[in-house]
């Protein structure tokens, strides 16, 4: 019997990953909710195909996209997934597993989201990336309407659980594309950025790289990623950076 969640996920031309993570949910929840920006590939058809409610929509931000989608649940219990996101069995099995003697009662579960190396099928050992809110009945939150930074704003008595199994991260394919993201991420929200004095963004740009890349090899635990984890930081590193130095040229062009 399928559980009553609605999962439901946003997307844009993601042909190459749309269908494994439709297909780690489809079999065991009620519905699938795919929310498409007007995608110019094949992902809108495979979503259709695999039995996904699929709607079009302009993009307003991820926020917006997710409050959409979140609208279009029929089923009480929501589970957001991205379009490069993959329910593994672990995961699956304890979701599962709460609804084995009914329904629970509301609440809210912050799951683990490790990122997954080019080439990789499992996430490296000990790995500390994300751990948010996905899985939540309706009564307890909601995602808000951020354009970056979207997540599930709770009631403030609601309760907060931990899934222990991994919704493994497929953000990267390539090292090339990593690079790509990065010059795309940095560009975004730097308004905040911009109202800094010009000294310390400079400062930042001198001892943000650092601090970074330390923050991600070691606190979030890449450094047992072995030489694709030491890749990843400096990478990660590379992007708080440049979202830096965009600011800083973004206020003296705004000067001249």
């Amino acid at each position: 019997m399928k559980l009553p969640i609605s999962v439901f996920i946003i997307m844009h031309n993601e042909e190459a990953r749309i269908a494994e993570s439709i297909k780690s949910v489809k079999e065991w929840v009620e519905e699938v909710i795919v929310v498409d920006s007007h995608s110019t590939d094949r992902s809108v058809d495979i979503a259709k195909s695999l039995g996904a409610r699929t709607f079009s929509r302009d993009w307003n931000g991820f926020g917006a996209q997710k409050r959409f989608a979140e609208d279009q649940c029929q089923q009480d219990w929501w589970f957001n997934i991205d379009a490069d996101e993959v329910v593994t069995p672990q995961l699956a099995s304890e979701i599962q597993g709460l609804f084995a003697n009914g329904t629970p009662s509301p609440a809210a579960y912050n799951v683990r989201i490790p990122y997954i190396y080019p080439g990789d099928e499992r996430p490296r050992p000990f790995a500390r990336d994300y751990n948010v809110v996905r899985f939540y009945h309706k009564s307890v939150g909601r995602y808000r309407d951020h354009p970056v930074y979207d997540r599930v704003e709770l009631l403030a008595d609601t309760k907060i659980r931990q899934l222990k199994g991994p919704l493994a991260h497929h953000a990267i394919v390539s090292w090339s594309h990593m690079i790509e993201k990065a010059n795309i991420n940095s560009s975004h929200n730097i308004e905040k950025l911009v109202r800094l004095p010009a000294w310390q963004l400079k400062l930042r740009i001198f001892f943000g790289f650092p601090l970074n890349f330390i923050k991600n090899y070691l606190l979030r635990g890449h450094i047992f990623g072995g030489a694709k984890g030491f890749v990843f930081a400096l990478n990660a590193a590379y992007q708080r950076t440049l979202r830096v130095a965009k600011a800083l040229e973004s206020k003296r062009s705004n000067r001249s």
